[in-house]
């Protein structure tokens, strides 16, 4: 499960390495969690240098 502050290790060659999740969106209903398949709001707090990109970018 997947909550507000949770910090996440990214799997794809985005360029961001660490997420945090601000605010859960996809989830049935008005849940606090989320699961899989769910569609979370996130900052990056931690990056790759030289990408495009940058810590603090929400996505």
């Amino acid at each position: 499960m997947i909550q507000p502050q949770t910090l996440l290790n990214v799997a794809d060659n985005s360029g961001a390495r660490k997420l945090m999740c601000i605010r859960v969106i996809g989830a049935a209903g008005n849940q606090r969690y989320a699961h899989i398949g769910d569609v979370i709001a996130a900052v990056i707090k931690d990056a790759v240098p030289q990408m495009p990109l940058e810590r603090s970018e929400v996505i």
